[in-house]
């Protein structure tokens, strides 16, 4: 539930590596070396349909973007949409796109994206590109996704793809100058400017400048939303008459997860929720929400300083309607548990963290597994109906949850 990135985390264990010596460190970087030049394939998802991806370029004139130079530019955001599939084959989607690799490799520098992270035009997902609409269903109800922080929304593949082969349309936008690095249509490549990265600021001012961003993130997502109603309304098109707006839910990792919070209590379309280990800000600590919501969260245990989040969750959960919550923690997982940087940053580099302590032993593929299972169990329940034992059993299945 920190601020801390991924990158940073694995830049201190470099650094703990380096204090037990120089042959040991020289034998690391070779493997860093060779692994990341390894194909990798992600999870399978685990539901019935195939998996479709597109995206869109969307523009905000109705909101001027604060943080774009020159100020008054209107909000762009790049949307990608995962959803289920028909049976007509297509092109497999690329993890990322080339021009985003690139721009994403250049704003990283040469040791993130050459050995501390597999290369992405290796990574093999299973999304086909532009696929048609699966016909099995008149409509299929609508979930955002929201990345954590900075990140791109991609870096939650895993999760995204589970969820639309179990019926669902997943939507999740990267905003210019909010997302490190978004590479709109016609080739342009947005940086998110150095003095709003969140990590750098003081400590002091963290919490209001990231309470700011889920103002904005929530707006945002309410645009996306208006865009949707657009899209289901037209008369033709992949997307025409099959959105089920009115069955719509959020889910989010970390800032995404705090925002997750903030949007369902800012706008009613939200029917359900859930935060992946999200620190809650604004106006949602004091007034609570109505609509059926769950937290995931690491394993709070070995975190210091977590007592202040974690009291400030529980008096939100406890206003929650009892038959409509849940609040998970699982053993051993840390605060990256929830996205696919568990499994795209490298292994080798993981499990030196987690022999000296800097990371707890869950696995990353374990992890993503029990989120995935929990987060398409929880909107099956509150967005199709599902009965409750669905979602209650689960724990009986993964000895690492506890049911807070």
């Amino acid at each position: 539930m920190s601020f801390e990135t991924l990158d940073q985390k694995i830049l201190r264990g470099i650094g703990a590596v380096a204090l037990i010596g120089l042959a040991a460190l020289g034998l690391l970087v070779a493997g860093l070396w060779f692994e990341h030049r390894m194909p990798l394939e992600l999870p399978r998802p685990t539901g019935p349909f195939a998996v479709g991806r597109t995206s869109f370029h969307w523009v905000n004139d109705a909101h001027p973007d604060e943080f774009a130079p020159p100020p008054g530019r209107p909000r762009e955001l790049v949307v990608w949409v995962w959803y289920p599939a028909g049976p007509a084959g297509g092109t497999p989607a690329e993890y990322l796109p080339g021009p985003w690799r690139a721009a994403l490799a250049r704003n990283g520098g040469v040791l993130m994206s050459e050995f501390l992270t597999r290369d992405l035009s290796q990574v093999r997902i299973h999304s086909t590109e532009n696929a048609e609409l699966a016909p099995d269903q008149r409509r299929y109800p609508v979930v955002i996704l929201r990345a954590g922080l900075a990140a791109q929304v991609t870096g939650y593949t895993v999760l995204a793809e589970d969820l639309a082969s179990h019926g669902y349309i997943v939507v999740g936008p990267d905003a210019a100058y909010r997302t490190t690095v978004v590479v709109f249509p016609d080739g342009r490549v947005v940086l998110r400017p150095a003095r709003y990265n969140l990590e750098r600021l003081p400590e002091v001012m963290q919490e209001s400048f990231a309470t700011e961003l889920a103002k904005m993130w929530s707006a945002d997502v309410g645009f996306v939303i208006d865009k949707l109603t657009d899209l289901d309304a037209q008369r033709s098109g992949r997307f025409a008459g099959r959105l089920d707006l009115q069955h719509l839910g959020i889910f989010g990792h970390s800032l995404g997860g705090a925002t997750a919070a903030y949007f369902c209590l800012e706008d009613a379309r939200c029917k359900a929720g859930i935060d992946l280990d999200g620190k809650l800000l604004g106006p949602v600590i004091a007034e609570g929400l109505h609509q059926p919501f769950m937290f995931v969260l690491e394993d709070h245990h070995k975190v210091p300083d977590s007592a202040d989040v974690l009291s400030q969750i529980q008096s939100m959960y406890a206003r929650l309607p009892a038959q409509s919550r849940l609040r998970i923690s699982l053993a051993g997982s840390n605060h990256f548990s929830f996205s696919d940087q568990i499994l795209l940053k490298s292994q080798l580099l993981l499990a030196v963290m987690r022999r000296v302590g800097i990371m707890g032993g869950l696995q990353g593929a374990r992890g993503l597994a029990i989120t995935t299972n929990y987060v398409h169990s929880f909107f099956d329940v509150y967005l199709k109906g599902e009965p409750r034992t669905e979602l209650n059993v689960l724990a009986n299945r993964y000895p690492e949850v506890r049911v807070e």
